[in-house]
């Protein structure tokens, strides 16, 4: 559990996360708790997505993955013990909040993380493997949306919760939270054809050979560029009227994902 949760990463949902909570007016302590779990979540989802049935792949972060080390069967229960660490921590450690907006916000964990989330994504990701690029952008769209973008989405809206918002409030930072992550992955996926191993510290190329269906793939590298930057400008749109100074952290990570491209 803790090769994977503390092998280094960004860290960019716990950021989102709390930067969410202080911009609807709550105390970054409110959502740590929250941050961590939503951390927890994802260092479970590489350890399965990376195993052999699923993406097979033997890097991550520049070092072996959690199977290659351990083996399989110990990776299996590392990544269950984490998603249910996650949702323990929430429970049992966050303070000052009311019970409700606990318990709200371990509802949008799960469905973050259940079949309308990152395993439904994954079961159409694995599912779409061989298909033709002809299969066109609204299937590769749904399994990013599902896949990729529904974790980051909810790092977003549980900080939002955390922090005291409102429902339009968590309603506006959803949709942020799902603009931003949809162009992290197509993101992703343009690097993972114009960049090397060495560069991205995990396999290139390995999308390529999977045969998955990606944006390069689907529309081509600077088609796909054209849209990450589309992603970016809708998701600052949608965060107009928020208070400038508190907006910032956002807008920072967001630039720092699609920066990658430039």
């Amino acid at each position: 559990m803790r090769y994977t949760l503390l092998s280094g990463g960004k860290r960019i949902r716990p950021v989102l996360c709390i930067a969410a909570c202080e911009l609807v007016g709550g105390l970054d302590y409110a959502a740590l708790p929250a941050a961590c779990a939503v951390e927890m979540v994802h260092a479970m989802s590489l350890i399965h997505d990376d195993l052999p049935c699923i993406d097979n792949d033997d890097l991550r972060r520049g070092k072996p993955t959690c199977h290659k080390v351990f083996g399989e069967n110990v990776a299996i229960l590392a990544g269950d013990a984490l998603q249910a660490r996650a949702f323990e921590h929430v429970a049992a450690s966050t303070k000052n909040v009311c019970p409700t907006r606990v318990v709200r916000a371990i509802v949008e964990l799960a469905k973050s993380m259940a079949a309308e989330g990152v395993a439904g994504g994954q079961v159409m990701d694995v599912s779409s493997e061989g298909l033709s690029s002809e299969e066109g952008l609204e299937r590769v769209e749904l399994i990013h949306l599902h896949k990729s973008a529904a974790l980051l989405e909810g790092a977003v809206v549980l900080g939002a919760i955390m922090g005291g918002g409102s429902d339009e409030e968590v309603e506006r930072l959803r949709m942020f939270g799902r603009c931003v992550g949809l162009m992290g992955q197509v993101v992703d996926d343009i690097l993972d054809v114009t960049q090397s191993t060495e560069k991205l510290r995990k396999t290139a190329g390995k999308d390529l050979v999977a045969g998955k269906l990606t944006y390069p793939k689907v529309l081509g590298v600077d088609k796909s560029k054209e849209i990450a930057r589309k992603l970016v400008e809708d998701s600052k749109e949608i965060l107009v009227g928020f208070d400038t100074p508190k907006v910032a952290p956002l807008f920072a990570v967001t630039n720092y994902i699609a920066g990658k491209i430039n």
